[in-house]
């Protein structure tokens, strides 16, 4: 599966700094320092009511990861999945009545469309869950060979007792644990299994649904949290250095994942730093494909919104906090990006090198976007109150602007 194009990112004088991130496992701030090449494993979409203004949070937050990783001079190697077959999935064609795969090929494209538009770096890998099932059976086989899975009824599920750390990502109690289960995607209250959330890692086939060769297995399909460990084992490895998605993923998915792949490698952590966005709102309530109080960057192209006004809407609030879509909103960021851009393609202004290392800073400490919008409305502020006699500043703050936060001005 092939991701989307990248915009350029330019090149700033100087060097960023090393980021200080919230890690969910531990509760606080850690202080990320990778090697040569940073590694980031981030969930991607299941394809159908692609891309909400929810979506686009999130993978927002992480393009800023790696903005910051690159002013560092590293090199960053990204990894993406789209969960291609899956309940959702589905449930969604049967009651469209189209073909299931048509319809995950038509919602990834309209994704990839939306990330080009809002100019968000895409991953070095883009792996959809049904070109990973010949990588996924031989670690579901692994996990049952040495007693960390077991059958029921022809499927397979993983026994969250065989990993002594299981709990360490989202430090929910037992009773916390099952009501998530069952919200997302769990089924705890199945007979016969050991514990009640207990994830399954194959679902042997059913009649009318999309199954493949499981070897040993038998005919089926992979289970959700199984498919993104076999991808980032794959290709970024054990000990990565960020794990990240929505905060709607912290349980069931980031939990089962890193036990997942603990049990499977005797090593932990799975990732240095499980980091999760906020969750957007609508009319009140959390958007969500169930609900339907949905809003589509595409929608908001096709009626002339400039991709750049969403993106900078998205920036206004902090990747961790949760917070609600409004017109207001919207039209606060295409005002604020109006003032940017009329700053900038004026012939001077107020020195911005000290304005650079304001970005640098704000998006370093956990990514505040907001501190460094704020700091670049004080130099449009100071340039409109006052001119200015630097000829070079506005550039220096348009590439700024783009390599750090990703707004074309």
């Amino acid at each position: 599966m092939h991701a989307w194009p990248a915009s350029e990112v330019p090149a700033l004088p100087g060097q960023g700094r090393d980021l200080r991130i919230h890690d969910t496992a531990t509760g606080g701030p850690v202080t990320l320092d990778p090697g040569p090449v940073a590694r980031i494993y981030v969930c991607g979409i299941t394809p159908y009511d692609a891309t909400h203004i929810g979506h686009a949070a999130t993978y927002n937050a992480f393009d800023l990861v790696q903005r910051v990783w690159l002013d560092t001079k590293r090199q960053v190697h990204y990894v993406q999945n789209v969960t291609d077959v899956d309940d959702p999935l589905l449930e969604r064609a049967d009651r469209d009545g189209v073909d299931w795969a048509a319809l995950a090929e038509q919602e990834t494209a309209l994704f990839r469309e939306d990330m080009t538009a809002l100019r968000m770096l895409p991953p070095r890998h883009y792996i959809g869950a049904v070109e990973a099932i010949p990588g996924i059976v031989p670690l579901v086989e692994r996990l049952r060979d040495h007693g960390a899975a077991y059958e029921l009824e022809g499927d397979i599920y993983f026994s969250v007792e065989s990993d002594p750390h299981f709990g360490q990502v989202s430090n929910l109690d037992a009773a916390a644990m099952r009501l998530l289960s069952a919200e997302r995607g769990g089924d705890p209250e199945r007979p016969g299994k050991k514990n009640p959330v207990d994830p399954m890692l194959w679902m042997a086939a059913r009649e009318g649904e999309p199954s493949w060769d499981g070897g040993s297995l038998g005919r089926g399909r992979p289970g959700w949290h199984i498919e993104c460990v076999a991808i980032a084992l794959d290709h970024l490895g054990m000990g990565f250095d960020v794990q990240g998605g929505g905060s709607d993923l912290v349980f069931p998915h980031h939990e089962m994942g890193a036990s997942h792949a603990q049990v499977l490698t005797g090593e932990f952590p799975m990732a240095k730093a499980y980091v999760h966005a906020g969750m957007v709102a609508l009319h009140g309530e959390k958007m969500s494909k169930s609900k339907g109080n949905l809003v589509f960057v595409s929608a908001l192209r096709r009626d002339g919104v400039d991709p750049a006004a969403i993106r900078l809407a998205l920036l206004a609030h902090h990747y961790r906090a949760d917070w609600e879509w409004t017109d207001q909103v919207l039209r606060d960021a295409e005002a604020r990006l109006g003032r940017w851009r009329a700053a900038v393609s004026r012939p001077d202004g107020p020195p911005a090198e000290a304005l650079v290392e304001e970005i640098r800073e704000a998006l370093a400490d956990d990514l505040d976007a907001p501190a460094a919008l704020a700091a670049v409305d004080r130099w449009v502020g100071l340039q409109e109150a006052s001119g200015g006699t630097d000829t070079g500043a506005p550039g220096v703050v348009s590439r700024a602007v783009d390599a750090l936060l990703g707004v074309a001005l």
